[in-house]
C-alpha cells in the first residue's frame, strides 16, 4: 500500500477511534476512553508521517512519533508538549498490574477521561490542520 493510501487508512481510523471514546465517555467507561483517545493520537500522527512519504513507522509512544514528525514541520514541538500527557494513558488504562493496587477501570474517572478527549480532539484538529496545508 502506498504512503498515501496508509495516511488515509490511518486517519480514519483514528477519527473512528475518537468516536469510540466519545460513546464511551457517555457510558462512563473512563479508562477505555483514556486508552482510545491515545490509540486515536497515535494514529493521526503516524497518518501524518506516511503523508509526508514514511515508508514504515514504528512505535507507540507520542512523544517519540512527535520527534519523527518535528523532521518534517517543527512545530510539532507544540503537538508533543500536548500529546505526551496522553502516554501516561498507554498501559496504565487497560493492564490490571500497571498501576500497584489498583485495576484501571477503578481509578480513572470522568476528569481524566474528558481531559484526555480534549487533547485527542486538539491533536486530531491540529494534525489535520497541517495536512490540509500541504
Amino acid at each position: 500500500m502506498s504512503s498515501s493510501k496508509l495516511s488515509v487508512s490511518w486517519l480514519a481510523q483514528a477519527i473512528q477511534d475518537l468516536e469510540a471514546a466519545q460513546a464511551n465517555f457517555e457510558q462512563g467507561r473512563h479508562s477505555l476512553v483514556c486508552f482510545l483517545c491515545h490509540e486515536s493520537a497515535v494514529k493521526v500522527i503516524k497518518s501524518f508521517l506516511y503523508k509526508q512519504g514514511a515508508e514504515m513507522v514504528w512505535g507507540e509512544h507520542l512523544s517519540d512519533l512527535c520527534e519523527d514528525a518535528m523532521a518534517f514541520d517543527p512545530s510539532f514541538d507544540f503537538v508533543k508538549s500536548v500529546a505526551s500527557l496522553l502516554d501516561k494513558h498507554a498501559l496504565a488504562t487497560r493492564n490490571p498490574d500497571a498501576v500497584a493496587g489498583a485495576i484501571p477501570f477503578e481509578i480513572y474517572d470522568s476528569t481524566d477521561s474528558e481531559h484526555a478527549l480534549e487533547i485527542a480532539n486538539e491533536i486530531l484538529e491540529t494534525v489535520q490542520n497541517k495536512m490540509s496545508e500541504e
